[in-house]
């Protein structure tokens, strides 16, 4: 149960920060409203309160979230940009995957 909170606060604190830094991007890179910032600030405030959620050291939180970040992110670019991750994005999504279990879930 533990491992599917972790994973499950981390895949929302993801998209929160990919939300709030997309929006922007659309702002400002192709030509869409200013009031996107709007949104963005409610995702980006959601990203940090996300990741004060986790009993642990902030510290290991944000090493472990990276893995969990490329992942996500990857899947985005996936999902939203129409671009298949190539062989090499799969092997570095798990390689910080594998990372992220170790920093997190590894015995104190």
């Amino acid at each position: 149960m533990e491992l599917a909170k972790t994973l499950g606060i981390f895949v929302l604190t993801a998209l929160a920060e990919i939300v709030g830094c997309y929006l922007p991007y659309l702002w400002l890179r192709k030509g869409q409203s200013p009031w996107l910032l709007v949104p963005t600030a409610i995702s980006l405030s959601l990203f940090a309160w996300l990741l004060t959620l986790h009993p642990t050291a902030a510290g290991r939180v944000y090493a472990a979230y990276g893995g969990v970040y490329i992942t996500v992110a990857l899947i985005w670019l996936w999902v939203v940009d129409g671009i298949r991750p190539n062989p090499s994005d799969w092997v570095g999504m798990s390689l910080c995957l594998v990372g992220m279990a170790v920093i997190m879930f590894s015995p104190r």
